[in-house]
């Protein structure tokens, strides 16, 4: 008996060893979550998350009573579709339903249910639903989502954030702001008020963008206001942010489905007004890949113990655009003093807790690599006129000059078919042609900004590549410190392969990648889904 008690205690005491040396192993390693942006996003149990044209905001769990992230937005069946065969591009949209997701981290996130369905959509006969977002309506102890309904905007209720929502009212805009339907719209809480504003753009034509706040009139949820902030060029995806008690009005171009670059107001009220006067201004940093391909969508503000992060999260219409995977893309900004900067990574850690953020090490610094930025055959001579494909800086040492003119100069890029696509991602690819012999260089200087340090060390530079004979030169390369790291192509490729350099060395946070073709006239080849990562 004696020597089982001793056996009993010993086990059980290497047991509770074993335990603590987990739970401290765990302390030790535990990292801040990971948005992988590029990629379809899945629940924890590893179901779909199909939220587009949505928003992100925090109430209260029903159950714990503690404040979630609670994500709501429109899944399409066509990103069903997409997701499944990224080979086709879909010209219509059919609403399934809004679901609504919750997180502590905005990085794990549970499926709570479809929270308004399409039978109560429906009521009123099938027609367009998207950009929407929940305000929480204390006068009512309710919760109110605002969507864009056909020709007007739906506002259904709900007793918990996360119960259906049922239909409450329509609201035709027309008295409001002379059309019967807003543009785009969000909604948007100040957290220092807890009041909401409905965020929205003219109907018809989209060039003013107005604020409204979220109230109760008559016994009813409703617009207490309408106060035009802008009026000028054309905008759709608007949305806000608050920092540092500024207010930041957000839109895009209407460019369809397609990414834009991300543009701006700031005021120090609500209200406004606005600066610079109804003249947007192009966030730095989204330049280089029109917002990471994406249009603006919503934005998360991040307070944690040691800072704010605000997370832009655009959305990527690849179902409709047929430009990249995943339809949500996070990056987070970065200022100085009152000046926003957008930072575009494929791959960063955010630390909800803190309110902190850092570049994963699997990050990608290529900008606009696999060539989706750019709505139309580049150069375009309408809008966006654009000699350069956007990213990237084209070389003619000899050959024909890029121009407007369709008739002399060379594509620089190219539409791929439903085959290439069953390789490469995304509709367009980068084409380097001439109707006369040619040579071109083709390139993107990759630096360290200052938000986002590019690491010395060891890189790895991949790319597919399909080509013709008739050349007497084709090369990737990367040039960094002096030193060049290359590949030549030899052979001709009627299907696409895959280039790998390893180890290149990039010193002094700057490299160059690219392309050097010595070409025969009408040889043909096209470059896609370019990266650079650190070695793995």
């Amino acid at each position: 008996m004696i020597i089982m008690l001793k056996s009993f205690f010993y086990n059980h005491k290497i047991l509770c060893a074993f335990i603590i040396a987990i739970c401290s192993a765990g302390n030790i390693i535990a990292q801040p979550a990971n948005i992988k942006n590029d990629v379809f996003w899945n629940t924890k149990d590893g179901q779909p998350i199909n939220s587009q044209g949505g928003g992100i905001f925090k109430f209260k769990d029903p159950v714990t009573g503690v404040k979630k992230y609670y994500w709501y937005g429109v899944h399409y069946a066509e990103a069903d579709s997409y997701r499944n065969t990224p080979t086709v591009t879909y010209d219509k949209v059919t609403f399934e339903s809004v679901p609504c997701y919750s997180s502590t981290d905005l990085v794990n996130w549970t499926f709570e249910g479809d929270v308004l369905t399409k039978d109560e959509v429906n009521k009123k006969g099938k027609t367009w639903v998207g950009r929407l977002g929940v305000a929480y309506i204390k006068e009512l102890n309710k919760y109110a989502l605002f969507v864009q309904h056909g020709s007007e905007v739906l506002i259904a209720t709900s007793d918990s954030p996360t119960d259906e929502f049922k239909v409450h009212q329509h609201i035709n805009m027309t008295k409001m702001i002379g059309t019967s339907n807003t543009g785009d719209q969000t909604v948007f809480t100040d957290d220092d008020t807890g009041k909401s504003y409905l965020i929205y753009s003219y109907g018809n034509g989209r060039n003013k963008i107005y604020v409204s706040e979220i109230g109760v009139k008559d016994g009813k949820v409703n617009l207490l206001d309408c106060t035009e902030v802008f009026k000028g060029e054309s905008r759709e995806g608007n949305c806000m942010f608050k920092y540092n008690n500024k207010y930041y009005m957000y839109a895009s171009n209407i460019y369809g489905w397609d990414g834009s670059l991300a543009y701006y107001l700031v005021a120090d009220a609500i209200r406004g007004p606005y600066l610079p006067t109804n003249e947007m201004v192009v966030t730095k940093g989204s330049s280089d890949d029109f917002a990471h391909i994406s249009q603006t969508g919503f934005f998360v503000s991040v307070k944690g113990t040691q800072q704010e992060t605000i997370v832009y999260c655009g959305d990527r219409w690849a179902n409709f655009a047929g430009n990249g995977l995943g339809y949500n893309q996070w990056c987070p900004m970065s200022f100085d003093g009152d000046t926003p900067y957008f930072n575009s990574l494929h791959s960063w850690n955010l630390d909800t807790k803190k309110g902190s953020w850092n570049v994963a090490e699997d990050n990608d610094f290529v900008k606009n690599g696999s060539f989706e930025a750019d709505r139309r055959h580049i150069p375009s001579p309408v809008k966006p006129v654009q000699l350069e494909l956007t990213g990237w800086v084209t070389d003619v040492i000899q050959g024909n000059t890029i121009t407007l003119s369709a008739d002399i100069s060379p594509v620089l890029n190219y539409f791929n078919s439903e085959t290439d696509r069953k390789t490469v991602v995304g509709e367009k690819s980068l084409n380097i042609s001439d109707k006369v012999n040619f040579k071109r260089k083709i390139f993107q200087s990759i630096t360290s900004t200052p938000y986002v340090k590019l690491e010395d060390g060891w890189y790895q530079l991949t790319a597919k590549i399909k080509n013709s004979g008739g050349f007497n030169n084709l090369e990737i390369y990367a040039l960094s410190g002096g030193e060049k790291f290359s590949s030549t192509i030899l052979d001709e490729n009627p299907t696409w392969k895959t280039i790998i350099i390893k180890n290149i060395s990039v010193s002094e946070g700057k490299v160059e990648i690219g392309f050097l073709t010595d070409g025969m006239a009408n040889a043909t080849c096209q470059i896609d889904d370019v990266s650079l990562v650190k070695n793995l």
